[in-house]
């Protein structure tokens, strides 16, 4: 099992963009973005995306060094087109002009229409987090991509449409980041590259029954992953999966489902929040922190150590990476390798 440091993967990430066209400033922090999703354990949204990310710069779906187009904007709200740029770098931009609308209004949202894939929605919360706003951040695959069944129903009828919230405490940002499916397509994209079966509750078959095996989106008729709430209550996670897509897709000018020939993207839907403009940043800290502190010492099960709270595991996962290295299965490592030989870009040869 290969493993390296966070600092060469990026290299060598940054050098596989640059091969393939992308300016290095882009580059480096389209490689920044996926390795700090390998570093948090999202291995579904790291590394293992730079060869989809060059097959869709080959034909079009990614274009590098675009600009952000403003197609409407008021002094609260700011709807924009990509233009089918690297969702990392976009997203980015996005985010930092809303909050500079929310610094002065309290709040503000906008939209991206035909963005790349914006990798870990978690890392956008975090970034308005840590300068001490709250935000919400929301995507949909522009009805290309359609992997969820309703409850009871065997076809697959929306995507995934992730959800991501972050906050500030005294503590550092709280971020939750979930899917509204029982997990995250780029989870059944990487079992199936790794060869090993899903764990429960996470896939149906075509005809809606659990199954493990990954193998199941690729059949006739496919199999779908289960909505967030599972057998006992799908309907939670579908219904909140099918408003996300409405918002998404209807405000942003992109699509939902289902969309004949509909391009392979993103669509972005965010909203930021000043607590100061509401009643205060020393009031919303004290809450969060209140709460915060109330859960970590509620009574525990038996055997149970601590109480974890969302993002308790990135942040643990991340340290031992930084300490030892981002690991990688020999299938999702080969991928890879076949892509650097393409690029004709030296693999690394050091840890």
């Amino acid at each position: 099992m290969p493993i390296y440091s966070a600092t060469t993967l990026q290299q060598f990430a940054t050098q596989l963009f640059q091969a393939a066209g992308v300016p290095s400033e882009e580059a480096a922090i389209v490689a920044a973005s996926l390795v700090e999703a390998n570093l948090r354990g999202h291995d579904s949204h790291g590394v293992m995306r730079i060869r989809d990310y060059v097959r869709q710069l080959r034909i079009g779906e990614l274009v590098p060094g675009v600009e952000l187009a403003v197609r409407s904007e008021t002094a609260a709200m700011l709807a924009a087109d990509a233009q089918f740029g690297f969702g990392q770098v976009q997203a980015r931009r996005l985010i930092m002009r809303l909050m500079d609308k929310a610094g002065s209004l309290g709040i503000a949202s906008g939209t991206l229409m035909r963005c790349g894939h914006i990798g870990r929605l978690g890392e956008w919360v975090e970034l308005a987090a840590e300068a001490g706003f709250a935000a919400l951040v929301a995507v949909n695959d522009n009805g290309s991509l359609r992997v969820v069944a309703p409850p009871g129903g065997t076809e697959p009828q929306i995507s995934t449409n992730p959800l991501a919230i972050g906050v500030p405490t005294t503590d550092g940002p709280l971020v939750l980041d979930i899917s509204t499916s029982a997990v995250a397509n780029g989870k059944i994209r990487l079992a199936l590259a790794e060869g090993v079966p899903c764990p429960d509750g996470w896939l149906l078959d075509g005809a809606g029954d659990p199954t493990n095996d990954p193998e199941v989106r690729r059949a006739d008729p496919p199999g779908t992953i289960q909505p967030l709430g599972g057998a006992q209550a799908g309907y939670k996670g579908f219904g909140l999966g099918l408003m996300l897509d409405i918002l998404i897709g209807g405000l942003s000018g992109g699509f939902c489902p289902p969309q004949e020939d509909a391009d392979s993207c993103n669509n972005v839907l965010a909203i930021v929040w000043q607590p100061q403009q509401f009643k205060g940043t020393e009031h919303f800290l004290a809450q969060a922190d209140q709460l915060i502190a109330s859960i970590r010492n509620s009574r525990r099960k038996v055997n149970v150590e601590r109480i974890r709270l969302p993002g308790d595991r990135s942040r643990e996962v991340r340290e031992q990476r930084l300490r030892d290295g981002i690991p990688f299965d020999d299938g999702n490592w080969q991928r890879l390798v076949k892509t650097a030989t393409e690029l004709d870009v030296a693999l690394p040869t050091t840890p």
